[in-house]
């Protein structure tokens, strides 16, 4: 547990790998299990047919929102389906107590499928500040973490995003059509365009590792919910990434940002990526 007087610095550095066990532990229990065996009864809609919530994800928030706090005394929890649940316990992400950001399974309609391209996601925030993050992908076991200041790491390896191949068209994922309106159908149609090839996304947070590892260059995004993004930024953030709104100002998890956004692995791709989005490029 936090000490007296204890900083988040000082509870990061000390407490980073009791939260991977708690992130794992909670998988382990709740999503595996489950994967590849969902009954049909352990499956529900939410607003549709492509907002899809299971047994998985609604139990393994609530692992997590008993371990987290345990660890971080005065923290709160804002998790996706709690969320769904009492929309205005979103507001805590805008208050002044540290606040645990949580995905319990990121990518749930892979996960129902019995793909692999699934993942639990978990931010540590505070003051609309983003402190440190956990990715972690249970069907293939890999664990991607990120401390401000301290840089991104996957299974322990340190992650350098560089900038893209020269020449090359840059690989863009953006928001799946299944989740976009019209009109933030139309905004993405900018990036079909020579030099870029955009593709819809899957797993938002494995979408982020990937361009934090360099595998691919950016994405472009057009909703704001902190659960899906907190995490990833701060990856490629230490990755040594960059990201921006159509603004040129950076993403807040807090909300209020004008969209889409993009996350690059560079400074030069995002700007390239904004000017298209903004409609500013020549």
């Amino acid at each position: 547990m936090i000490e007296d007087n204890e900083t988040i610095d000082e509870f990061l550095a000390r407490h980073t790998d009791d939260v991977e066990e708690a992130v794992r532990k909670a998988a382990a229990q709740e999503v595996m299990p489950r994967w590849q065996r969902l009954a049909e009864h352990e499956v529900d809609q939410k607003t549709g047919p492509h907002d899809l919530v299971t047994d998985a994800d609604r139990k393994a928030e609530l692992i997590l929102t008993g371990a987290l706090p345990a660890l971080l005394p005065g923290s709160v929890v804002v998790g996706e389906e709690a969320v769904h649940a009492n929309p205005a316990s979103y507001e805590a992400i805008r208050g002044g107590a540290p606040v645990w950001i949580v995905d319990p399974v990121d990518g749930t309609r892979q996960f129902v499928r019995g793909e692999t391209g699934f993942c639990t996601l978990v931010a540590l925030a505070h003051r609309g500040v983003v402190r440190a993050s956990w990715t972690y992908a249970p069907a293939l076991d890999r664990l991607a973490t990120a401390v401000r200041g301290r840089g991104a790491h996957l299974d322990g390896e340190r992650l350098h995003a560089g900038p893209p191949e020269p020449g090359r068209d840059l690989r863009v994922a953006t928001s799946h059509p299944d989740y976009t309106t019209d009109e933030q159908k139309r905004a993405l149609l900018a990036l079909r365009t020579p030099g870029v090839a955009p593709r819809p996304c899957g797993s938002a947070g494995l979408e982020y590792l990937a361009v934090a590892r360099g595998e691919c260059d950016a994405v472009a995004f057009s909703w704001e919910a902190a659960w899906d993004h907190a995490a990833g930024l701060l990856l490629v953030e230490e990755a040594g990434g960059t990201h921006l709104t159509v603004t040129g100002e950076p993403f807040r998890v807090t909300g209020g940002n004008e969209l889409p956004f993009t996350a690059a692995r560079d400074a030069a791709t995002a700007r390239r990526l904004v000017a298209l989005l903004s409609g500013e490029a020549a």
